[in-house]
């Protein structure tokens, strides 16, 4: 099976295609000048016409839109150039300061939007030409802390009018440029709470060509900076200009005299021995080199350590071995009186451990003869001589033997004989014999 296509859908295929590569590859060029604030704003509706239709049902116009930028190359900004986006669903911003080093260099930021609905991606190029201006630098720069707004919201060209505006009414100059705006978070400040509509804080840099106006002046009179060391607002004249849209904090703000910097230049010390001279080329060693002999090395490294300790250890076997005394040798050192007296303590220790093992102790009273008062007969202990005893407990308990023997018991003439009962018991599993009954009295 074959697929085939109509003419008119190859030809809107082409072109969608060949639209979508040339907005890709457009650049666009801009002027900033150096010293001055630069903002180039990347409006999600310029980006919209360049994402192919979607075939599903959807708000186009409500797609979320993100962007990255990056400088050709490399995988980050220049670093006087920043970028801010809040939400997908309103625009980026670049902004930032070039500065001198800058002019005449075409700088080429690769701007790409991402569709987080359809997924497509759209590209383009921004050609950023650095130019000189006579103006710079302006030698008169205060720097303003405003508590009430974000980055994005001093970026507005309508917001960032009015705050210019109010500073050249207090400051009368004849050139008044903002020259940088930076978010209080990249100086270290802390994210705001989300409660009370706070703001992050911004700086914003602005230059003048006239001194500074006397209202600017009072923020270093003793006064206000005593009340700035105890975290009180200082008392300005002026800051009614800005109260109605522009919360200023005025002990942060900064003025500088530039023309009045000394400029500090830093002494090298003299380059030792090993380090090249600033401007000097890397001369390499010469690849005629002649091979160098290692056997030497390898003497000293393993050879030597290797042999002292061989030495070390015949002169540690023939003393464990060949010096050794035998017991015959110390026998014949010893003097006979010597040998008598330690054979004799010998003799005796073995004889008293062998007669420790046949001694003997007390015999029970159940071990005894027992006597019959009737018969007269004397009953031979049972136990023999011979018996371990060692092991009988102090308390000796009975118990009822099987067998019982009866003995005959002699009464009075003219009676007749009656039968005395004897008991043999076992204590702890010896056999006893005991009385258990007497004659009855007839």
């Amino acid at each position: 099976m074959t697929c085939t296509m109509s003419a008119a859908a190859v030809a809107v295929w082409l072109g969608t295609v060949v639209t979508i590569l040339s907005r890709s590859h457009a650049d666009r060029n801009v002027y900033p000048s150096a010293g001055v604030l630069f903002v180039h704003v990347l409006e999600r509706e310029y980006f919209k016409g360049e994402f192919p239709p979607y075939p599903k049902s959807g708000d186009a116009g409500n797609d979320p839109i993100t962007f990255n930028t990056n400088l050709m190359g490399y995988p980050d900004r220049p670093g006087w150039l920043r970028y801010i986006q809040r939400t997908p669903h309103s625009d980026g911003v670049l902004y930032g300061s070039p500065t001198a080093e800058h002019v005449g260099k075409a700088t080429v930021i690769e701007i790409t939007a991402y569709n987080r609905r359809t997924f497509e991606t759209a590209r383009h190029n921004l050609v950023i030409n650095i130019m000189a201006t006579e103006e710079f630098p302006l030698p008169y720069q205060a720097e303003f802390y405003i508590k009430n707004m974000n980055v994005e919201e001093m970026l507005a060209s309508e917001v960032l009018g009015d705050f210019l505006g109010a500073v050249k009414n207090i400051w009368q100059p004849e050139r008044l440029n903002a020259i940088n705006i930076t978010s209080a978070l990249d100086r270290g400040g802390r994210v705001p709470l989300p409660i009370n509509n706070l703001k992050e804080g911004v700086y914003v840099m602005v230059g003048a060509d006239v001194p500074f106006s006397s209202c600017l002046r009072e923020v270093e009179s003793p006064h206000n900076q005593l009340r700035c060391s105890q975290e009180m607002e200082p008392v300005i004249s002026c800051d009614k200009k800005f109260r109605a849209q522009f919360h200023i904090d005025w002990c942060k703000i900064s003025l500088v005299d530039i023309n009045r910097v000394v400029p500090v230049y830093i002494t090298r010390p003299d380059p030792g021995t090993g380090i090249l001279p600033e401007f000097g080329e890397y001369d390499p060693p010469s690849e005629s080199l002649k091979t160098r002999d290692y056997f030497s090395d390898f003497l000293i490294t393993l050879a030597v350590p290797s042999a002292v300790a061989l030495v070390l250890f015949f002169i540690l076997g023939y003393s464990m071995c060949c010096r050794r005394e035998g017991v015959e040798k110390r026998n014949m050192q010893t003097p006979d009186i010597q040998l008598v007296h330690h054979s004799s303590i010998q003799k005796s220790s073995k004889e008293l451990r062998s007669m420790s093992k046949n001694r003997e102790i007390s015999w029970p009273l159940s071990t005894l003869p027992v006597f019959n008062p009737v018969s007269g007969e004397v009953v031979p202990p049972i136990h023999p001589d011979n018996y371990e005893t060692t092991s009988m407990p102090l308390m000796q308990t009975q118990t009822n033997l099987q067998n019982q023997i009866t003995i005959p018991q002699q009464r009075p003439s003219g009676d007749s004989y009656v039968m005395s009962t004897f008991r043999r018991l076992e204590v702890n599993g010896i056999p006893e014999e005991r009385k258990v009954a007497e004659a009855l009295n007839l």
